[in-house]
């Protein structure tokens, strides 16, 4: 069972969808909306064949349309979850799930699955509510989210986490995954972290741990990427603080090593000292952006890894 499906795949019984096929569906609708046929063939572990006559019985009941993407080659045919009622019995009858707007789109969505398909027991969020309610239950407010406010002619709206990546929390981790669909992965990345930047500084002072994954095609791109992250992770050196923060943490750990009686007094004691290193350190954190994510990797991708598009 995939705990993060919380039993929605039940609700896909009276379309004759049960078991591991339905989980496959809830688990593609809540990630996407797309799949390609040799995604559903790894999660079954099934022959190709058995894929394909699942997916015609699924068009055949009109949910679903099999494609071949205009601009995509070496991908196959994909299949998109296009029913109303399905999103509505899964609960996310609001998302943008049934239509995609472009090849990149098409890109960042089979990627995210691809991801959550190798790591379906990590906490995921699937909807934008759930994952607005769980940073909210950690005291986290909605204005230092991601986000985006969209104008139309009806009114304007703003979606959080507008690029719908996979994110996955519990009291204890977060879990922030970037997609990137094949184009400048550098720029891509750092403009994603900025955005997060905020959001990643208050889970750090709540005790969470945070890990970032981003997901590529190609090692050139994981190669690229590591380098960002790299950066994330590391702890700020001193010429990438102000001076007089570096002069000050080094005057208390000189102190403390000496045991410099005179300077710690002026701090009132070893301990108030000691939080007075620690604070200016994370105000340091802060400033550079260094030092916010735990933990940074990519992960490449072998099912979409021979993906092309122009």
């Amino acid at each position: 069972m995939i705990a993060h499906l919380k039993g929605r795949e039940r609700v896909l019984a009276p379309y004759g969808w049960t078991g591991r096929r339905a989980e496959w569906i809830a688990l593609a609708c809540l990630h996407g909306g797309i799949f390609t046929r040799r995604q559903w063939a790894s999660f079954l572990g099934c022959h190709p064949e058995k894929v394909r006559r699942a997916v015609q019985a699924f068009v055949r009941q009109g949910v679903a349309a099999d494609e071949k993407p205009v601009g995509v080659r070496d991908i196959g045919r994909v299949c998109r979850i296009h029913g109303r009622a399905i999103y509505r019995a899964l609960g996310a009858e609001g998302r943008p799930r049934r239509r995609v707007t472009s090849k990149e789109v098409l890109m960042r969505r089979l990627l995210s699955l691809d991801y959550v398909l190798d790591h379906p027991g990590l906490p995921w969020l699937p909807t934008e509510p759930e994952k607005v309610a769980a940073f909210e239950t950690l005291g986290i407010e909605r204005r230092i989210l991601p986000q985006r406010l969209y104008r139309g002619a009806t009114g304007s709206f703003r979606r959080y986490f507008p690029l719908r990546p996979p994110v996955a929390l519990d009291a204890e981790r977060a879990v922030f995954v970037h997609v990137d669909p094949g184009h400048d992965t550098v720029t891509g990345l750092r403009s994603w972290g900025t955005r997060h930047r905020k959001l990643w500084e208050a889970l750090r002072d709540r005790g969470v741990k945070i890990g970032v994954v981003a997901v590529v095609r190609t090692w050139r791109e994981s190669m690229r990427a590591r380098t960002v992250l790299a950066n994330w992770t590391r702890d700020p050196r001193a010429s990438e603080m102000d001076r007089e923060t570096v002069r000050e943490i080094e005057r208390i750990d000189q102190a403390i090593l000496k045991g410099d009686t005179r300077v710690i007094g002026e701090y009132g004691s070893l301990r108030v000292a000691l939080k007075r290193s620690v604070a200016l350190e994370k105000r340091a954190r802060r400033e550079t952006g260094r030092g916010l994510v735990g933990r940074g990797e990519t992960w490449e991708t072998r099912r979409l890894a021979g993906t092309r598009y122009w």
